[in-house]
């Protein structure tokens, strides 16, 4: 379907082929004369689908076109990287329209504070935040949402992994009554209904298969404890040349040890998380993306606002706990014509999310060893049985949830103290008192 096939105004269009967007994908196609109507929506697509432009460029035209100079439209997202993609995508379909814009986030200076308290006070057609940081703003007393029209969360699973249900739900509170509600997500879990049931009001919903790999991408899954992975990648990235490797972690407070592995053993890499500054996360994306080194190391929260393609390798050092995440990621390879590799370390711990991916794959995975000319001892023995009945559904998550959030894993094994042992009573030996 063409963008000229929507009732769309000129100035839209214009913007559209502005970008080059081609025909509209599927997405595209099913949410957009839903969006344009006016109806609340719940749509579930990979990231990677179009499903930015599916929601922005009917908002757009309604924006560009019925502006009272107040913010129209609220995009609430889980990180400041996604944050900061969805403005500039605005930003380059916004020139034609005329439409004003701006992220709203956390990390940055006072400077920043003070242009987003102006946009928030004095209005800017759509305003892109996470929650926390709108929260503060919120707080303070100073945010008009009065004329707001549009409400979007985007990536809403993984907003409620990163346990911001309660901030949502605080956000809707200050929002006025009756918008438009449209809710994107990759995964649709039992809480995602749950939450739908909640804010949205009669919505129509766009389901949209999760779509394979490419058959270009060279898919590597080894047997591999933590300490054997790192010796096991050296091993496998020995002659490789024109790297462009991207490797994911689950948990934060391992980015940095990786990044000091990898320089010894020579490769260039640097490190983003959670916990690095905004300006020098953007820096550190910016010289990746300009290919001045070659490996970038980045936790799973970063994993969907990385706006990265075109690479030669991605690496799961953790088996991603989605196997929607693990299709989006990988697919950063092997675009065009070219080929690409993705490599996926399994150790004990994660083995349940693999069979998460098989089911989707509805294949069984080829599961490699070590090479017993490396020397790293044995390699953890996958067990399918003992395994299959633990993870829940493909979009649960396991005891290791939100890993990245804490920093800290749960060990096997802990939960509730053990009962102690059942002691009878010694008899009293003077019964009669």
């Amino acid at each position: 379907m063409n963008f000229n096939e929507f009732e769309l105004h000129e100035d839209v269009l214009n913007a559209v082929d502005s970008m080059n967007y081609q025909a509209a994908t599927p997405i595209q196609e099913q949410a957009i004369p839903i969006i344009l109507e006016g109806g609340d929506l719940l749509a579930c697509a990979q990231t990677g689908t179009g499903k930015t432009a599916a929601y922005l460029i009917p908002i757009l035209d309604k924006v560009a076109h019925e502006s009272d100079g107040k913010t129209a439209a609220l995009i609430l997202v889980p990180t400041r990287e996604l944050a900061v993609q969805i403005d500039q995508q605005i930003q380059g379909l916004g020139y034609f329209v005329g439409a004003t814009s701006i992220a709203v986030y956390g990390g940055n200076k006072g400077p920043e504070w003070d242009q987003q308290k102006k946009a928030l006070s004095q209005g800017a057609d759509i305003i892109i935040a996470t929650p926390g940081r709108l929260i503060a703003h919120l707080q303070l007393g100073y945010v008009k949402f009065d004329g707001l029209k549009h409400l979007v969360l985007d990536e809403a699973d993984r907003m409620l992994d990163m346990g911001f249900l309660g901030d949502i739900m605080k956000i809707m509170s200050f929002l006025p009554s009756p918008k438009q509600t449209l809710m994107f997500s990759a995964t649709m879990p039992s809480k995602i209904g749950d939450l739908a049931k909640r804010i949205l009001h009669d919505p129509k919903e766009v389901r949209l298969a999760v779509s394979r790999p490419a058959e270009r991408i060279d898919q590597q899954f080894y047997m591999a404890g933590d300490s054997q992975k790192l010796p096991l990648l050296s091993h496998l990235m020995t002659d490789v040349a024109d790297t462009s490797m991207v490797l994911f972690t689950s948990r934060k407070n391992t980015v940095e040890p990786i990044v000091r592995a990898l320089r010894k053993l020579g490769l260039k890499a640097h490190g983003i998380s959670s916990d690095s500054d905004q300006t020098d996360r953007e820096t550190v994306l910016r010289s990746f993306k300009n290919r001045e080194f070659p490996v970038l190391v980045a936790t799973d929260v970063l994993s969907r606002g990385i706006d990265i393609d075109n690479l030669s390798h991605v690496v799961n050092y953790d088996v991603p706990r989605d196997p929607e995440d693990y299709v989006h990621r990988i697919g950063r390879t092997a675009r065009a014509a070219s080929k690409g590799t993705a490599i996926t370390f399994i150790n004990e711990a994660d083995q349940k999310y693999v069979l998460k991916i098989e089911r989707l794959f509805e294949k069984e995975i080829e599961k490699r060893p070590i090479p017993a000319e490396l020397g790293l001892g044995a390699s953890p023995i996958f067990n399918a049985k003992r395994n299959s009945g633990s993870g829940g559904n493909s979009g649960g998550r396991g005891r290791n949830d939100r890993r990245e959030k804490t920093g800290k894993t749960v060990q096997e094994g802990s939960g509730p103290a053990k009962k102690r042992p059942f002691r009878r009573k010694k008899p009293n030996p003077n019964p009669s008192t």
